[in-house]
Protein backbone atom coordinates (compact mmCIF):
# COMPACT_ATOMS: atom_id res chain seq x y z
CA UNK A 1 0.00 0.00 0.00
CA UNK A 2 1.20 3.50 -0.84
CA UNK A 3 2.17 5.99 1.87
CA UNK A 4 0.83 9.48 2.37
CA UNK A 5 3.82 11.70 3.18
CA UNK A 6 3.37 15.21 4.56
CA UNK A 7 6.38 17.45 3.86
CA UNK A 8 6.30 20.79 5.62
CA UNK A 9 8.53 23.68 6.57
CA UNK A 10 8.02 25.01 10.08
CA UNK A 11 9.49 27.32 12.68
CA UNK A 12 10.72 26.00 16.02
CA UNK A 13 7.42 27.02 17.61
CA UNK A 14 5.40 25.12 15.01
CA UNK A 15 4.32 27.90 12.64
CA UNK A 16 3.90 26.50 9.11
CA UNK A 17 2.40 29.40 7.15
CA UNK A 18 4.52 31.79 5.08
CA UNK A 19 7.87 29.98 5.36
CA UNK A 20 9.58 32.93 3.65
CA UNK A 21 9.23 34.65 7.05
CA UNK A 22 11.52 32.13 8.80
CA UNK A 23 13.52 30.15 6.21
CA UNK A 24 16.34 32.40 5.08
CA UNK A 25 18.88 29.89 3.77
CA UNK A 26 17.64 26.74 2.05
CA UNK A 27 20.99 24.91 2.15
CA UNK A 28 22.31 21.94 0.16
CA UNK A 29 21.25 19.40 2.80
CA UNK A 30 17.71 20.79 2.73
CA UNK A 31 17.68 20.58 -1.10
CA UNK A 32 18.89 16.97 -0.94
CA UNK A 33 16.13 16.20 1.57
CA UNK A 34 13.51 17.79 -0.69
CA UNK A 35 14.91 15.88 -3.68
CA UNK A 36 14.74 12.58 -1.80
CA UNK A 37 11.17 13.30 -0.74
CA UNK A 38 9.79 14.28 -4.14
CA UNK A 39 11.70 11.53 -5.96
CA UNK A 40 9.55 8.98 -4.09
CA UNK A 41 6.26 10.81 -4.84
CA UNK A 42 4.17 10.36 -7.97
CA UNK A 43 0.97 12.04 -6.76
CA UNK A 44 0.28 15.23 -4.79
CA UNK A 45 -2.76 16.44 -2.85
CA UNK A 46 -3.33 20.19 -2.63
CA UNK A 47 -5.78 22.31 -0.71
CA UNK A 48 -7.53 25.21 -2.41
CA UNK A 49 -5.54 28.04 -0.85
CA UNK A 50 -2.20 26.47 -1.77
CA UNK A 51 -3.45 25.70 -5.28
CA UNK A 52 -4.58 29.30 -5.78
CA UNK A 53 -1.14 30.57 -4.66
CA UNK A 54 0.90 28.00 -6.59
CA UNK A 55 -0.98 27.60 -9.91
CA UNK A 56 -0.02 31.04 -11.26
CA UNK A 57 3.56 30.78 -9.93
CA UNK A 58 5.04 27.32 -10.48
CA UNK A 59 4.40 26.81 -14.22
CA UNK A 60 7.01 29.50 -15.01
CA UNK A 61 9.21 29.13 -11.91
CA UNK A 62 12.78 27.94 -12.17
CA UNK A 63 13.43 26.77 -8.58
CA UNK A 64 14.63 23.21 -9.04
CA UNK A 65 14.04 20.43 -8.33
CA UNK A 66 10.57 21.40 -7.11
CA UNK A 67 9.38 23.32 -10.20
CA UNK A 68 9.70 20.38 -12.60
CA UNK A 69 8.26 18.00 -10.02
CA UNK A 70 5.15 20.00 -9.09
CA UNK A 71 4.36 20.90 -12.69
CA UNK A 72 4.65 17.34 -13.99
CA UNK A 73 3.19 15.28 -11.12
CA UNK A 74 -0.53 14.41 -11.09
CA UNK A 75 -2.19 16.76 -8.61
CA UNK A 76 -5.50 16.28 -6.84
CA UNK A 77 -7.04 19.56 -5.76
CA UNK A 78 -9.41 19.02 -2.84
CA UNK A 79 -12.06 21.67 -3.48
CA UNK A 80 -15.77 22.04 -4.02
CA UNK A 81 -15.26 24.55 -6.85
CA UNK A 82 -13.33 24.56 -10.10
CA UNK A 83 -10.30 26.86 -9.91
CA UNK A 84 -10.10 29.92 -12.12
CA UNK A 85 -6.44 29.30 -13.02
CA UNK A 86 -5.85 25.98 -14.79
CA UNK A 87 -2.72 23.96 -14.01
CA UNK A 88 -1.51 20.94 -15.95
CA UNK A 89 -2.11 17.49 -14.49
CA UNK A 90 -4.70 18.70 -11.97
CA UNK A 91 -7.89 16.87 -11.09
CA UNK A 92 -10.45 18.64 -8.90
CA UNK A 93 -11.96 16.34 -6.29
CA UNK A 94 -14.83 17.20 -3.98
CA UNK A 95 -16.32 14.96 -1.35
CA UNK A 96 -14.74 13.26 1.64
CA UNK A 97 -10.96 13.56 1.47
CA UNK A 98 -10.60 10.32 3.46
CA UNK A 99 -12.28 8.42 0.64
CA UNK A 100 -9.93 9.96 -1.93
CA UNK A 101 -6.87 9.09 0.14
CA UNK A 102 -7.99 5.51 0.68
CA UNK A 103 -8.61 5.06 -3.07
CA UNK A 104 -5.21 6.55 -3.93
CA UNK A 105 -3.42 4.39 -1.37
CA UNK A 106 -4.94 1.27 -2.93
CA UNK A 107 -3.58 2.13 -6.39
CA UNK A 108 -0.08 1.03 -7.38
CA UNK A 109 2.57 3.72 -7.35
CA UNK A 110 4.91 5.79 -5.25
CA UNK A 111 4.26 7.99 -2.25
CA UNK A 112 1.39 10.46 -2.18
CA UNK A 113 2.67 13.88 -1.15
CA UNK A 114 1.12 16.81 0.64
CA UNK A 115 2.99 20.12 0.40
CA UNK A 116 1.71 23.31 1.98
CA UNK A 117 -2.07 22.99 2.28
CA UNK A 118 -2.31 23.54 6.04
CA UNK A 119 -6.04 22.94 6.47
CA UNK A 120 -5.92 19.83 4.26
CA UNK A 121 -2.88 18.53 6.16
CA UNK A 122 -4.64 19.10 9.49
CA UNK A 123 -7.69 17.17 8.32
CA UNK A 124 -5.52 14.28 7.08
CA UNK A 125 -3.67 14.18 10.41
CA UNK A 126 -6.95 14.27 12.35
CA UNK A 127 -8.15 11.19 10.47
CA UNK A 128 -4.79 9.36 10.90
CA UNK A 129 -4.31 9.22 7.13
CA UNK A 130 -0.75 10.60 7.18
CA UNK A 131 1.80 7.78 7.26
CA UNK A 132 4.95 9.92 7.45
CA UNK A 133 5.79 13.46 8.50
CA UNK A 134 8.86 15.06 6.92
CA UNK A 135 9.52 18.22 8.90
CA UNK A 136 12.06 20.91 8.05
CA UNK A 137 12.34 22.89 11.29
CA UNK A 138 13.93 26.31 10.87
CA UNK A 139 15.96 27.88 13.70
CA UNK A 140 13.46 30.69 14.24
CA UNK A 141 10.61 31.44 16.64
CA UNK A 142 7.73 33.52 15.30
CA UNK A 143 5.36 33.58 18.25
CA UNK A 144 2.23 33.65 16.12
CA UNK A 145 0.89 32.13 12.95
CA UNK A 146 -0.96 29.05 11.76
CA UNK A 147 0.38 25.83 13.21
CA UNK A 148 0.11 22.35 11.79
CA UNK A 149 -0.15 20.37 15.01
CA UNK A 150 -2.28 20.70 18.10
CA UNK A 151 -5.03 22.96 16.79
CA UNK A 152 -8.34 21.43 17.86
CA UNK A 153 -7.27 17.80 17.50
CA UNK A 154 -7.23 16.09 20.87
CA UNK A 155 -6.66 12.52 19.67
CA UNK A 156 -3.36 11.05 20.88
CA UNK A 157 -1.07 9.77 18.15
CA UNK A 158 2.41 8.45 18.63
CA UNK A 159 5.08 8.84 16.00
CA UNK A 160 8.26 6.85 15.53
CA UNK A 161 11.41 8.84 14.67
CA UNK A 162 12.88 7.61 11.39
CA UNK A 163 15.60 10.22 10.83
CA UNK A 164 17.00 13.29 12.50
CA UNK A 165 19.63 15.46 10.85
CA UNK A 166 20.97 18.97 11.29
CA UNK A 167 21.80 21.19 8.33
CA UNK A 168 24.55 23.79 7.77
CA UNK A 169 22.03 26.64 8.11
CA UNK A 170 20.88 25.33 11.51
CA UNK A 171 17.63 23.70 10.42
CA UNK A 172 16.63 20.27 11.68
CA UNK A 173 15.23 17.59 9.38
CA UNK A 174 12.96 15.22 11.29
CA UNK A 175 11.15 12.32 9.65
CA UNK A 176 8.47 10.48 11.61
CA UNK A 177 6.28 7.48 10.88
CA UNK A 178 2.83 7.10 12.44
CA UNK A 179 2.86 4.31 15.00
CA UNK A 180 -0.22 2.35 13.96
CA UNK A 181 0.27 -0.36 16.62
CA UNK A 182 -1.16 1.86 19.39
Amino acid sequence: MRKLVLYTLMSMDGVVEAPDRYIFDFDEVMYANLGRTIKAQDTVLLGRRTYDEWAPYWPTAEEQPFADFINEVPKFLVSSATPTVPWANTTVVSGPVADLVRRLKERPGGDIGVHGSIRLAQSLLAESLVDELRLVIAPAVLGSGRRLLGEGDEQLRQWKLLRLEGTPSGAVLADYELNRTR
